[in-house]
């Protein structure tokens, strides 16, 4: 009897999951809570799979001899203590389908900048020739590429939920580029369990394999003095520093690697501006060269690349205001990297499901740098306790419209509109991508 995988979440990692599944022989079936979209009902009927949506069948899914969960779902879900009670393996997309390829795999992770790094890592291989896919948190999922093509290596944005249920996957490459305070609402508030979370892409790695961090995270340099990690360490900094394989000296970008020290590109040639893409653009870098893509290659695409959708995104000028959207800021690290990067004075849109936030971080950049702070989201208590009487002015807003509304008739001539909203997006939008499409429709109808 073929052993029976049960795939709960039937998103892009778990229809793609099921696919693969069905490909290697295993009795499937997918059980989603809440709707199954369109699509991957298509796919899920195309390859002749059994799911439900809106419900979870006890007695289809706690006979399963493994499940594969979707990041999203957490461990305090009724249906996931029944499985862990009943001890059966529960594992993610990401772990189940690394066992069905041979493909070399740079993954990366961090609180902040994964996606930039990710994109611009794989802008890096796929212009060099290399045979590569994208995936984890953006593109399609690893499964279906796994089950559907063959490539020689896959670029993997992981994310901590993605990364607490891999237990054999092993990154050949692994990048870490920082760790702060996010999600501690699934990690019982305990910032120590979500390091923990974050540092589970270093298991499994071999001397082969090579480890690339930010050398002056605080977090990363704490944890390094008491965890064992059997890779190559690789890290970078902005400044030189005794160990770092890849900085700037004299406005330049030099990386080191075992081979030789090369010195890559000038800073002012790079496409992306602020010290936090400088992070991101030295460990994609270093990944390229570990790699043995010629220098030129890394320089061309380092300085052709176009940037992440709704990450410090420009949207338009008008009347001589220009609109970010940042709408993928949904921890307060993120907001702070944006902050630092604005030149005028800001009107910012924050607010949304608190994960626990801690604004102190950001509150000197908010004196500084705010002259109008619009609060959007259904309950805006946090914000108004920490913010009331540090920004000029304070509103609140119960619809993107709104928001863009308020912004349009507090911003002057020379300030930026900056959409960083610090926080989920669940309470008004369906994800971090609808705000952010919202703001823009918003702003180009004014």
């Amino acid at each position: 009897m073929n052993k029976r995988i049960v795939v709960l979440g039937a998103g892009e990692s778990g229809s793609g999951a099921a696919v693969l599944a069905k490909t290697k022989g295993f009795d499937v079936f997918v059980s989603d809570k809440s709707k199954i979209a369109d699509n991957y009902k298509s796919l899920l009927d195309k390859y002749e799979i059994a799911w439900e949506e809106e419900t979870h069948t006890e007695s289809l899914i706690l006979n399963a001899d493994e499940v594969v969960k979707s990041p999203g779902i957490p461990d305090k879900a009724p249906i996931i203590k029944a499985l862990m009670a009943q001890k059966t393996p529960i594992i993610s997309e990401i772990e189940f389908a690394a066992r069905y390829t041979k493909a070399k795999m740079v993954c990366i992770t961090g609180s902040n900048g994964k996606t930039t790094t990710t994109m611009l890592t794989y802008h890096i291989l796929k212009n060099a020739g290399l045979n590569v896919g994208l995936a984890g948190n953006v593109g399609k999922s690893l499964a279906l590429q796994v089950a559907e093509d063959n490539f020689d290596y896959f670029v993997l944005e992981l994310s901590s939920f993605q990364l607490d249920n891999m237990y054999d996957f092993r990154a050949n490459i692994a990048i870490l580029l920082n760790i702060t305070p996010d999600h501690l609402d699934r990690y019982d508030y305990c910032m120590q369990n979500y390091i923990n979370a974050k540092f589970r892409i270093t298991q499994n790695q071999t001397p082969e394999d090579a480890f690339i961090f930010w050398n002056d995270d605080p977090i990363i340099s704490e944890e390094l003095k008491s965890r064992t990690i059997n890779a190559q360490f690789y890290p970078f900094a902005e400044t030189p520093e005794e160990g770092v394989k890849g900085y700037t000296e004299n406005e330049q970008i030099h990386i080191e690697t075992d081979q030789a020290e090369v010195f890559l590109m000038e800073l002012s040639k790079l496409a992306l501006s602020g010290t936090h893409n400088l992070y991101n653009s030295l460990a994609a870098g270093i990944s390229a060269k570990l790699l043995d893509i010629k220098k030129e290659n890394i320089r061309q695409s380092l300085s052709d690349f176009r940037g992440v959708e709704h990450r410090l995104e420009y949207v338009t000028r008008i009347r001589g205001v220009e609109y970010i959207n940042d709408s993928k800021a949904t921890n307060v690290n993120s907001c702070w990297y944006a902050l630092e990067s604005m030149k005028t004075p800001t009107v910012l849109i924050i607010g949304g499901t608190d994960k626990g936030n801690d604004y102190t971080e950001i509150e000197a950049l908010v004196k500084q740098k705010v002259k109008a702070m619009v609060c959007l989201g259904v309950d805006n208590t946090k914000l108004h306790e920490f913010f009331d009487g540090k920004v000029p002015t304070i509103v609140d807003a119960g619809s993107m419209q709104e928001a863009v509304d308020h912004c349009y008739r507090l911003a002057e001539k020379g300030d930026t509109v900056l959409l960083s909203p610090c926080c989920a997006s669940f309470d008004l939008f369906k994800n971090y991508e609808d705000r952010g499409q919202q703001f823009k429709e918003c702003v180009k109808s004014l």
